[in-house]
Order: C-alpha cells, then sequence, then structure tokens
C-alpha cells in the first residue's frame, strides 16, 4: 500500500525537454535515443524545480522564524515599557513658590 508520490511532469517541461534533446541531436541518432535523452532533460528539470522549491520553503520557514524572534523581542520590549512610573513631585520648589508669593505679599502690604 505504498503511495507513489512522484508528479507527472507538467507538458510545459516535456516539450521544453524534447525541443532541447532535438536541438542538440546528432545526426546518428535515433528517435528512441532523442526520447530518452529528452527523459533525462526532463529528469533533470523536475530535480531543479523540486530542489528550488525546497529552498523557497526553507527560505519561507526562516523569514517566519525571524519575523516570531522579532516579534517576542518587541512584546517583550514592550513589556519592559509598560512598568508603572509614579513621579512624586518634590516638595521644595513648591515650598519655595508659595514661601515667595507670601514674602511678595508681605511687602506689598507693609509699603502700602
Amino acid at each position: 500500500m505504498t503511495k507513489d508520490y512522484y508528479q507527472k511532469p507538467s507538458p510545459q517541461t516535456q516539450e521544453e525537454a524534447l525541443k532541447i534533446a532535438k536541438s542538440i541531436q546528432r545526426p546518428a541518432q535515433t528517435k528512441e535515443q532523442t526520447k530518452l535523452i529528452a527523459q533525462g532533460i526532463q529528469q533533470g528539470i523536475d530535480l531543479y524545480k523540486r530542489q528550488q522549491k525546497e529552498k523557497a520553503r526553507e527560505l519561507n520557514k526562516q523569514r517566519k522564524k525571524l519575523a516570531k524572534q522579532k516579534e517576542q523581542i518587541i512584546e517583550q520590549d514592550d513589556q519592559e515599557d509598560q512598568s508603572v512610573i509614579i513621579y512624586q513631585p518634590h516638595w521644595l520648589p513648591w515650598s519655595l513658590l508659595i514661601i515667595t508669593w507670601l514674602v511678595i505679599g508681605i511687602y506689598y502690604t507693609l509699603v502700602k
């Protein structure tokens, strides 16, 4: 019950392989030999396409992995930035301001 996962080559690939085989055909070469050469070229094209698909898949996996890592880093930075900062103003500037206004008020009331 083994399944054959081999996909049949597309008609474009078959035509392309046949064109290449005919273009390199020798004068004493038979049609059967040309067909065998075309099959070999076709297998090479299929192998090349499979390799390119695998490379594309691997690059896609790496791209997704890097994107996830960047998201995690951004989330960690956001969590650090969300820490609560409680700002309590210092009492000295406010007390100096109040004292200054009191002194100015007393000065104006005494002078007038």
